[in-house]
């Protein structure tokens, strides 16, 4: 049964309010509180022994969601869970997942995560996931996600990933691999604060001719947290890559940002570009005259950022 606290972290990390529509699968402290299948999307559990679920999409389904949300409320609770995700062809499909712990004790509450999908000809995802951790002891939130991707020809796939709050620590690691004509775009927005750390590890490679590859990731680091970034794109034949990283920084926190573009090709095209300042004064001094306090004026500049 889902309680106020399980009804809040889903809202937070899938704007789930109620049921979900369509196909789903809720997760609560390391066991399926609730799942649901349709006609086009099925969602069966992993074979013994291994725990996770396995989402098989038909071919030519189009405008359908699938909701796949996790939350935890133990304090001391870890777990390793596989996702696979079987896209057939000329499908266009939205996924929502989304880790959300409360933790209330002085133990470490851990999701450690890894989604692998194999995305068919001409289909195209779009994946969201947020991570948000809450709690009123003095336990960690650990979150340590991995996302692979394999796109057939001219397969696409968009990656919305966000680092709410509360997270202590996070390692990321992110891969696509294109095909011919395909194309992979992630979008990561990350907050730290307190004394947490956060690393992100994203390799896009582009194998085949004419494929795509973007990178936006904008992170803000406040107080004494700590941010690496490490994006590589890497081109081995005729191939489009461009990598941007914009980063705030506050208080005492370090950031280190490692853009690395690797061409294997002669037709390969590969950009990248990384940023990491404070906020303007000039930014907060026009808000504030607007009639904002600092404070204000800081946290609007801070979420048009991240928006």
């Amino acid at each position: 049964m889902l309680t106020d606290i399980d009804s809040r972290l889903l809202e937070k990390i899938a704007d789930l309010t109620g049921k979900p529509v369509g196909a789903f699968n809720i997760r609560k402290d390391s066991g399926c509180e609730a799942r649901q299948s349709t006609e086009r999307i099925e969602i069966v559990p992993q074979p013994e022994g291994k725990s996770g679920i396995i989402i098989r999409v038909k071919p030519g389904t189009k405008g359908e969601q699938c909701h796949i949300p996790v939350i935890i409320s133990k304090t001391g609770l870890s777990e390793m869970v596989y996702n696979d995700f079987y896209i057939g062809e000329d499908c266009d499909v939205d996924i929502v997942a989304g880790c959300g712990i409360h933790n209330s004790g002085c133990d470490e509450s851990r999701h450690d995560g890894v989604h692998t999908f194999y995305v068919g000809k001409n289909s195209h995802v779009h994946y969201s996931e947020k991570h948000y951790g809450e709690g009123d002891g003095n336990g960690k939130n650990v979150m340590n996600p991995q996302t692979i991707v394999y796109l057939e020809e001219g397969a696409s796939i968009q990656m919305d990933t966000v680092q709410i709050r509360g997270i202590d620590s996070t390692k990321r690691y992110t891969k696509i691999v294109c095909g011919k004509d395909a194309e992979g775009v992630v979008t990561e927005r990350l907050l730290t604060h307190g004394h947490q750390e956060a690393t992100s590890d994203m390799e896009i490679v582009l194998d085949g001719e004419n494929s795509r590859g973007r990178v936006i990731s904008r992170s803000v680091a406040q107080d004494e947290s700590s941010q690496l970034f490490y994006p590589r794109m890497v081109g081995n034949a005729k191939c489009f890559g461009h990598v941007q990283c914009d980063s705030i920084i506050m208080g005492n926190a370090k950031i280190r940002s490692i853009p690395e573009i690797a061409a294997n090709s002669t037709d390969a095209q590969l950009i990248h570009e990384a940023a990491i300042g404070k906020i303007a004064g000039d930014q907060l001094l026009k808000l504030q005259t607007l009639g904002l306090t600092a404070e204000e004026a800081e946290d609007t500049i801070l979420k048009g950022f991240l928006a």
